[in-house]
């Protein structure tokens, strides 16, 4: 179940990466396009600052759970080793 876990944590964390690297791309488009609007460019700009801000504070938890809440943050392996 464990590895299960991890799994699943990996495939969320891929999920955030790809949907706030979305969130940046779209920021650019709406900066540079021809009939760019100030106001949307702006609340977007929050929103997407928002969102990854919220998903690292949610993957962090995540991480810490998928880890089995160990007593110490330092059990926890690096973003590199889990990808390997």
């Amino acid at each position: 179940m464990k590895d299960q876990i991890m799994q699943a944590y990996l495939d969320v964390e891929k999920s955030m990466q790809r949907y706030n690297d979305i969130l940046n791309e779209y920021l650019v488009s709406l900066q540079s396009g021809e009939e760019s609007d100030a106001t949307k460019f702006q609340r977007m700009k929050a929103g997407t600052k928002a969102m990854r801000d919220s998903s690292t504070i949610y993957l962090s938890y995540a991480k810490f759970v998928a880890y089995g809440m160990p007593e110490s943050e330092d059990l926890i392996e690096d973003e590199d080793d889990l990808q390997a």
